[in-house]
């Protein structure tokens, strides 16, 4: 006697998921591979298919395609892949920029172990309240201003170093604003703190040339300054934030090829 096994709501509701998945990255694919102009034979040899079964994909009929098959897809087309789980739901009554505040709090968890003065939000500009850096780090002993800006995802790459800008020339004054009288105001050093997710690694790993230009202090030294307690670079840098260990790490930019 064979025993019928039931189905769930949970594998119902995952076979119409996938069913919309598998149309939504379908219409990706034909979208992608029409702007290359890249035939459906072309993309198949790529990616080890038959033109038959790269017309199914993109018609929506690969709900068993493996995962490897999607992520060769996204390599030919130059559009990686990107999976992750949605948030629980516990999660997603927080707030919406929680991702943005964990990392600001680790950022003053450290500066409050290293002796430091923290502050959330920092303004830097006085006739705009809404102008701030996300957290700003006094150095007494250093005689530093440390300009972090926390970053748990991108929206505009170019948008995001040029306000870096404005508001490393406003944290200066402000500066010299708040230490009247003295020969050598505090000087002011920016990093970056950057959630280490696959999307934000591929975005910067696609620009090195602009992430050097832009960030060319040493990220090990910014990690050491942060995490220790030493010296802050007088360049600007990038560090990544782990959230899983809660750690910072160094940001290892593409090797940079010889000009000949």
């Amino acid at each position: 006697m064979v025993r019928r096994v039931r189905r769930t709501n949970e594998v119902i509701q995952g076979e119409r998921e996938a069913a919309a998945i598998s149309i939504a990255l379908g219409n990706t694919v034909r979208t992608a591979r029409r702007g290359r102009r890249m035939s459906l034979t072309a993309l198949g040899i790529r990616v080890g298919l038959s033109r038959t079964r790269v017309a199914e994909i993109e018609r929506g009929e690969a709900v068993g395609a493996p995962l490897r098959t999607w992520v060769a897809l996204g390599i030919a087309l130059d559009r990686p892949l990107a999976v992750t789980f949605s948030r629980s739901l516990e999660e997603a009554r927080g707030p919406a920029d929680a991702g943005h505040l964990e990392i600001q709090e680790h950022v003053l968890h450290l500066a409050k172990a290293t002796g430091r003065h923290g502050t959330f939000e920092l303004p830097t500009r006085p006739t705009d309240p809404a102008r701030s850096t996300d957290v700003g780090l006094r150095d007494d002993r250093y005689r530093v201003l440390i300009q972090v800006e926390c970053w748990n995802t991108f929206g505009d790459l170019g948008a995001a170093i040029r306000a870096t800008n404005r508001k490393a020339a406003e944290a200066a004054a402000y500066a010299i604003a708040t230490t009247p009288g003295e020969t050598e105001p505090y000087r002011v050093s920016t990093v970056w703190v950057v959630r280490a997710s696959a999307a934000n690694r591929v975005l910067l790993a696609r620009y090195p040339n602009i992430i050097d230009a832009a960030f060319d202090g040493s990220s090990r030294l910014w990690c050491r300054a942060l995490a220790e307690g030493g010296r802050p670079p007088d360049e600007p840098g990038i560090v990544w934030f782990d959230p899983a260990t809660r750690t910072l790490t160094e940001h290892r930019p593409a090797r940079r090829r010889r000009v000949r």
